[in-house]
């Protein structure tokens, strides 16, 4: 992974696992190799240098399965709207500092880069002024950029996000300038984004300073959170910043159908 090569601060990794899901039934526990999914994700957690793992969940059966491996875990509510909503109970049960880094580890992504888990951390504690840290990283496929569930993200020149879309931004005129409202562009004749305008794509890890965790949940819904669908508006809509380390790597996509599942499954050898 490309990006910050400071030395990890110390710092807590989450992951949340909801036993609920509408495309994915019981996905925490799907077996991987011998294990379930989220112990997988701990595992890779683990492996970033944190100083302490935790899973956050809804559900007795991952709770058990947690403590069968020897991870830490807790029971929070299952009403939580989000897993930034989830890690906030935890942040406010555990009392930690303010200044204290938590990464939410999503607990459908087995394949996560460690070093990628440590590299937001380190951000963030290299960013004073910010209460969140997240990642990114450049795309040229005109497939990518108009593809609405893929987010994008414009930087400052400090590397601050000015905002997030699943619009392609920045909006290349010149490059796009002949493609109408009225009109679904031709993605196979699109050029690329020129060099002067990097679209970058998020990556969905975030680190959080405690303090910001333990205020999120009295944050109001904010208008371009809503319409975007993107719950890292409403941080923005109040005034915090997000950081975001750019990275070259593209990280392995996470688990969120049963094809997903079974290409996962087959990289740990299980067919279960």
């Amino acid at each position: 992974m490309s990006g910050s090569t400071s030395p990890a601060p110390s710092f807590i990794a989450v992951v949340p696992a909801r036993l609920a899901s509408t495309r994915l039934p019981n996905k925490p526990l799907a077996d991987l190799g011998g294990k379930p999914m989220v112990i997988r994700v701990a595992e890779r957690a683990r492996e970033s240098g944190a100083q302490q793992v935790l899973i956050a969940t809804d559900a007795q059966a991952v709770l058990d399965a947690a403590r069968e491996h020897g991870i830490d875990a807790m029971l929070t509510r299952a009403d939580h709207p989000s897993g930034t909503d989830r890690l906030a109970e935890v942040a406010a049960q555990h009392g930690w500092s303010d200044d204290t880094i938590v990464v939410n580890v999503q607990g459908d992504e087995p394949l996560i880069d460690p070093a990628l888990v440590r590299g937001v951390a380190s951000h963030l504690a290299s960013n004073d002024g910010c209460a969140i840290a997240t990642a990114a990283h450049p795309i040229t496929d005109p497939a990518e950029v108009f593809n609405p569930n893929v987010v994008k993200v414009v930087l400052d020149a400090r590397g601050i996000a000015m905002y997030f879309s699943r619009a392609p931004i920045p909006w290349a005129r010149d490059a796009w300038q002949p493609l109408s409202s009225a009109q679904l562009p031709d993605l196979a004749a699109l050029p690329p984004p020129p060099a002067s305008a990097t679209v970058y794509r998020h990556i969905g890890l975030y680190a959080y300073r405690a303090k910001f965790l333990r205020a999120y949940p009295s944050l109001t819904l904010s208008p371009i959170e809503q319409t975007e669908a993107l719950e890292q508006l409403r941080a923005m809509w109040h005034g915090d910043r997000i950081a975001v380390l750019v990275t070259s790597d593209t990280p392995p996509p996470g688990v969120d159908t049963p094809a997903d599942l079974a290409r996962v499954r087959a990289l740990f050898g299980s067919s279960a």
